[in-house]
């Protein structure tokens, strides 16, 4: 399950953090990252073993926002050992996520 994290512990989660991470950069206001949602926690909870997902409010954790240049939602950064590899913009189906994410496993 996708945990919600936010500028006070995204550097521990997620720039700190060995292996794969996957952020998903959402909106409430945003009507595709509520599409994406349960697509996002399905990959979750397939993958979750192998990965860590985490789910960031841009709204509340502009900082971040700003500083990974999220220019629209939802968007979601696959990093690995706490660099950035890849930006998927937009709603993607679960299997496209899936492989995505197991590139960098």
């Amino acid at each position: 399950m996708a945990k919600v994290i936010n500028s006070n512990n995204f550097f521990e989660k997620v720039e700190n953090t060995k292996g794969v991470v996957v952020v998903d950069f959402f909106a409430t206001w945003c009507g595709p990252c509520k599409m994406l949602a349960p697509v996002f926690e399905g990959v979750s909870s397939k993958m979750g073993d192998n990965a860590e997902f985490y789910k960031l409010d841009i709204d509340e954790s502009m900082n971040i926002a700003r500083k990974y240049r999220i220019a629209a939602v939802p968007t979601m950064i696959i990093f690995k050992d706490g660099v950035p590899v890849e930006n998927l913009a937009g709603f993607m189906p679960e299997q496209k996520i899936t492989n995505k994410v197991s590139a960098y496993l």
